[in-house]
């Protein structure tokens, strides 16, 4: 017997993530920062075990067939992709460009476009900068900061390449670092890369350390796509980042 049924007329705000297959925080750290009537549908792109220039460029292949498995029946108001070193690595461009053949969104972003974002709005123009990834990883992520005319005046890494000891370390570890960072040259902000880092529970205390904006991946990613989609100021405010116009 076929049953009877009727159509919900609206739909919640839906957002896509495209996220890496080694990332074990950027899911729990949106679900804490998005508004409660906000739907996260999130995809998974195939990465590899150690973060290089080599691993994060071979995403490239994978980033469309990635989005393409999210829902075809959502309305996604903006897809973020969560790879800030990939996307310094591939480009931010060519990753929308990818995002957006394989799924209908009008807006598309990544850590490092909402982070130049941010920086924008707040009227910042020198960070310090806290890696987790190899030499060759953090330089051009500096270099793709410094195109967008945002300097990094301080700078220390973790030097660790493998994904599954990044998403390790200690919040205390990074809470040390942020500080140290922050305190160790002229910046405005301080910057803690990686989708994978657990970052987030520790911005508002170097926060009050530094007197400064602490910024980071996935907090910067959610405020972009929060601005994009029309619901930042309804995000849970943790960093100043929220307040910046």
């Amino acid at each position: 017997m076929a049953l009877p049924y009727t159509l919900d007329a609206d739909r919640p705000t839906q957002i896509g993530l495209v996220t890496l297959q080694s990332d074990e925080t950027i899911e729990r750290d949106f679900r804490m920062l998005l508004p409660a009537d906000v739907e996260l549908l999130v995809s998974r792109v195939p990465s590899g075990a150690t973060v290089s220039l080599d691993s994060l460029c071979a995403m490239e292949a994978n980033l469309t067939a990635s989005a393409r498995l999210l829902p075809e029946g959502a309305e996604l108001a903006a897809v973020g992709y969560g790879c800030t070193s990939a996307s310094a690595a591939i480009g931010a461009a060519r990753v929308a460009e990818l995002i957006m053949a394989g799924v209908q969104t009008p807006h598309v972003s990544d850590p490092l476009t909402s982070l130049i974002a941010a920086c924008r709005a707040g009227g910042i123009a020198k960070i310090g900068l806290v890696s987790p990834y190899v030499a060759s990883v953090s330089h051009r992520l500096i270099k793709g900061l410094e195109a967008a005319g945002i300097a990094v005046t301080s700078f220390g890494s973790f030097d660790e390449p493998l994904e599954e000891r990044v998403v390790r370390i200690s919040r205390q570890s990074v809470r040390d670092a942020a500080v140290h960072v922050g305190q160790g040259g002229e910046c405005e902000a301080v910057f803690l890369s990686c989708t994978n880092l657990r970052a987030l529970e520790v911005i508002d205390e170097v926060e009050a350390t530094l007197g400064f904006p602490v910024l980071s991946s996935n907090q910067v990613l959610a405020w972009h796509l929060g601005r994009l989609a029309g619901f930042a100021e309804r995000c849970t405010r943790i960093g100043r980042v929220f307040d910046f116009g």
